[in-house]
């Protein structure tokens, strides 16, 4: 399988952020398979340049996802069910978690389905007030997939993951942050001025010891007490060394604003 760049999705950097945008808003950015190759190989992109430090998904049009593009499930020369889980979405929820930076989903109109899904995978969330959220899958007879049967039931329990997966109701961004599923809702006309301030943020933040904190939340959803500490104590160790601890450290003492280089 070789991944590729494609026109439905646009990639852009500058000051240490990667800005991954879904460019099909014609089809409220519901991903075929060029789309998900594509994505793949960006989010690669981001995560091997030394000089990005934060990676923002977000799209153009009216709506962030509309998951699955259904015209090529029904395609009968194209992929299958198998190949559209195995190939294209799930690939892309193991970049999202693996990387070792800040994953940002930048979400306003509707996220559903598998766009639902991918945007819960990433470590913050930023909402527009008219944004919604919505496991559209019992609607035509599929289960939740790209990772939302694992992601869900840890952010609201498992009771209203399961309502939620089971009945399909449509989530509204308010909603959505009162009850766990994610960070911060805001405004419409504050929503690029708020993306624009957290993704400055993390971008200026010890890009290594945020890294080794994704890792280390990654491992909690496995590991018991004793293992999870004995990871804390590894990677602790890992992020005194680092030249960011130190500038930390040296700016605590100073009473200043700590200047982080991300190393």
């Amino acid at each position: 399988m070789s991944i590729a760049p494609h026109e439905s999705i646009q990639y852009h950097s500058e000051g240490g952020i990667a800005t991954i945008t879904f460019n099909r808003p014609e089809s409220y950015n519901s991903f075929n398979r060029p789309m998900a190759l594509a994505m793949q190989y960006h989010l690669d992109q981001a995560a091997d340049d030394p000089a990005i430090r934060v990676i923002v998904l977000r799209s153009n049009g009216k709506a962030f996802c509309a998951g699955q593009d259904l015209k090529e499930v029904t395609d009968p020369h194209g992929p299958d069910l198998t190949r559209i889980v195995g190939d294209h979405f799930n690939p892309i929820v193991r970049r999202i978690r693996a990387v070792e930076k800040p994953v940002i989903a930048a979400v306003h109109g509707v996220a559903a389905g598998a766009g639902a899904n991918l945007a819960l995978g990433c470590d913050l969330v930023l909402a527009a007030e008219s944004a919604s959220f919505i496991q559209a899958f019992s609607k035509i007879g599929l289960i939740p997939d790209s990772g939302g049967t694992y992601f869900l039931p840890r952010l609201v329990g498992l009771a209203r993951a399961t309502a939620l997966m089971m009945l399909g109701d449509q989530v509204p961004a308010a909603e959505a942050q009162r009850i766990g599923m994610i960070y911060r809702c805001v405004p419409d006309e504050e929503f690029a001025a708020e993306l624009d301030i957290l993704q400055k943020k993390l971008a200026s933040s010890p890009t290594v010891a945020l890294g080794l904190t994704k890792r280390a939340l990654n491992d909690s959803m496995e590991n018991g007490l004793a293992i999870q500490l004995r990871l804390e104590e590894l990677f602790q160790t890992t992020a005194g060394q680092t030249a960011d601890y130190q500038e930390g450290v040296r700016a605590f003492i100073e009473k200043r604003p700590p200047h982080f280089s991300g190393k």
